[in-house]
């Protein structure tokens, strides 16, 4: 889809990532994780995510140990809880289905007319079912996150 930056993109949106608690645990070995979106490959050590609809994905581990803390009982770098600190991203509503390149071996996931295009980072994009998005994250214009 799109290879540079979001936010000069007409109807891009900044976004954030609303805190709550996902389940990690940590890869003892080098995998593919079936996401809805498609699958993608992980490294050893990279943390697996599991969200509150069930949704699931892979994080690099430097790219987790940034983006998220240990809350409740969890300790830092154990298996637990974790939310995601509050970092500002740009999102596109895709209008069309879009193939997105994400992970380490730049693995595509599909998105669909609906779904979000976020870009967390130079170069790192990643696709969020509609309904994900809006139950997780909010604009931060006030805008409702679909378009009704």
């Amino acid at each position: 889809m799109h290879k540079g930056d979001l936010m000069p993109v007409a109807g891009a949106r900044r976004a954030f990532k609303r805190a709550q608690p996902v389940a990690v645990r940590f890869a003892p070995a080098a995998g593919v994780l079936r996401t809805r979106e498609g699958e993608v490959a992980y490294r050893a050590g990279d943390a697996l995510l599991t969200g509150p609809h069930r949704e699931r994905w892979p994080v690099q581990r430097h790219r987790f140990d940034a983006a998220y803390v240990a809350v409740g009982d969890t300790l830092a770098g154990q298996p637990g809880q974790y939310s995601k600190r509050y970092r500002e991203v740009w999102a596109l509503r895709l209008d069309r289905p879009a193939s997105v390149k994400v992970g380490w071996q730049h693995s595509p996931v599909e998105g669909k007319p609906g779904d979000w295009l976020v870009q967390y980072g130079p170069g790192n994009f990643g696709v969020v079912a509609a309904a994900i998005f809006d139950a997780t994250y909010e604009l931060l214009d006030g805008g409702a996150s679909t378009t009704r």
